[in-house]
């Protein structure tokens, strides 16, 4: 199958920066969310995103207005039915994304590639909720998408190689770098990056240092581009104890306990950028 049409549910921070690098390359763009504001946002941030490329000259003005071009928004699964990928974004929790692909199972067409964007859930449980598992995969892209290389392919137990290969080739055609990996908790980078995050709350909840001196000794230490503290402020503090309490439930192990600071501050809605307050304010 050569991909020319991609449905993308969630116009978050993950849904709108696929559809944007979807819509760039050419393709066919259908971007779904429950509610008009939530799909003028997400429009917004993919027209804000474009013009500050347009400004670094990295692309035209002509450009950014054909790949806004390319993008529909909707509040209508029905838009889905004759696409040739569907890719869920929605938030990382477990029945929302299975009721989503139930509802992709009765909506879409049989042909249909059904992507998730799972930082952390088990692809094949995920497809066991649809009646033709081997289209079901992982496709993990990472934030900033628009700016990030990775895609994680990760297969299901029931993918099968067309659908992978298919996924792998579109991940290609977006200008990324697709590395494919077996379906285990948080597939392989985020089973490295989330807990060492965790570990850097555990140190802060210590007093051991500040977050702006951990930051700056794993930057300066350890070259990162970015301190684990202000890393989790990007990816959101309730994404990463979401990703956290997965690992500690699948492996039954202390070393992926979530740091209770953490557990303290998404309870105080503190959940990084998103909101303003995390770690740091913003």
């Amino acid at each position: 199958m050569e991909i020319q049409s991609v449905g993308i549910i969630g116009s978050g921070i993950m849904g709108n920066g696929i559809a944007q690098v979807c819509a760039a390359s050419g393709l066919d763009v259908v971007m779904v969310d429950i509610n008009q504001a939530a799909i003028d946002k997400g429009m917004e941030s993919i027209s804000s995103s474009l013009e500050r490329l347009v400004k670094k000259e990295k692309l035209t003005a002509d450009q950014k207005s054909a790949t806004l071009a390319k993008i529909k928004p909707s509040l209508n699964y029905a838009d889905l039915k004759d696409l040739h990928v569907v890719i869920e974004a929605a938030t990382e929790n477990q029945e929302i994304k299975e009721k989503i692909l139930q509802q992709l199972d009765q909506t879409c067409s049989p042909s249909t590639i059904i992507a998730t964007n799972t930082s952390s859930i088990s692809v094949t449980q995920l497809a066991s909720k649809n009646s033709n598992p081997s289209r079901v995969i992982g496709m993990h892209f990472f934030n900033p998408v628009p700016m990030m290389a990775l895609v994680e392919v990760i297969r299901g137990l029931q993918t099968s190689d067309a659908t992978h290969q298919a996924i792998y080739d579109m991940s290609k055609r977006l200008g990324k770098e697709p590395i494919t990996v077996k379906n285990a908790p948080g597939f392989v980078v985020n089973r490295i990056l989330v807990p060492m995050i965790n570990e850097a709350f555990f140190v802060l909840a210590e007093g051991i240092a500040t977050a702006e001196d951990i930051d700056a000794g794993m930057k300066l230490g350890c070259n990162q581009p970015i301190g684990p503290l202000a890393l989790a402020d990007l990816i959101g503090l309730d994404t990463c104890l979401a990703v956290m309490e997965v690992y500690f439930n699948n492996f039954s192990d202390s070393k992926y306990r979530p740091c209770p600071l953490l557990r303290e501050m998404v309870a105080a809605g503190q959940l990084g950028r998103k909101t303003g307050k995390g770690v740091y304010q913003y």
